[in-house]
């Protein structure tokens, strides 16, 4: 397996993990499987879809690979069935996320600059990519956003930008700076759960 596959099959993973933190907030919810399915589909792609909207890319990724909604939609039907299962291996999935948070960070980043679009907002769409669907299935569920929690998530997300961006840009550093990026993003985000490390709070006067 060469590693353009070897990153695919990740991604494709990634999305799985993604969905069933998805359909395990709609089990939370004691939502039918039709809301299983929903809510597992938009946090796998609602962040990437948001994306290649924004990048006019053409086209939206799960429309030309439809694996990915397949993955989805089998990760949600697996949730229904197995919801009991996976809240026992919550922290396994718990590590899943971190990495997946990592690996879309990074990969949303390197596909906004495939598509020219300056630094400053290719790390935003690679933040985007990793966080986005979350957000919107917090928001439409009615809980706390992830972005608004004080542990260190979206810092993990964005930091996997930044150093893409960086390693990048440099000669010498270019053929290492994704699996080195996202090692940035998931350190970080591993820390984060393993001593519970949080941004600091405004402080009240």
């Amino acid at each position: 397996m060469d590693i353009s596959s070897f990153i695919y099959s990740l991604d494709l993973i990634g999305v799985g993990v993604f969905a069933i933190s998805g359909a395990l907030a709609a089990a939370e919810k004691r939502l039918d499987i039709l809301g299983f399915l929903l809510f597992g589909t938009i946090t796998g792609i609602g962040g990437g879809t948001l994306r290649d909207l924004l990048l006019h890319t053409g086209e939206v990724f799960w429309i030309g690979d439809t694996a990915y909604l397949w993955m989805c939609i089998g990760a949600g039907v697996a949730t229904w069935f197995l919801a009991h299962l996976f809240v026992s291996l919550r922290r396994v999935l718990l590590w899943a996320d971190a990495l997946g948070l990592a690996l879309f960070s990074v990969l949303g980043t390197q596909k906004a600059l495939a598509f020219d679009a300056p630094l400053l907002v290719a790390i935003g769409m690679g933040m985007m990519t990793a966080t986005f669907g979350s957000l919107i299935r917090d928001g439409l569920l009615g809980r706390p956003p992830v972005l608004l929690e004080p542990d260190i998530y979206v810092t993990a997300a964005a930091l996997g930008a930044v150093s893409y961006v960086a390693l990048e840009s440099q000669p010498w550093a270019r053929e290492a700076a994704l699996p080195l990026a996202v090692a940035a993003a998931f350190s970080l985000r591993a820390a984060a759960i393993l001593f519970d490390l949080r941004l600091p709070k405004y402080p009240p006067e």
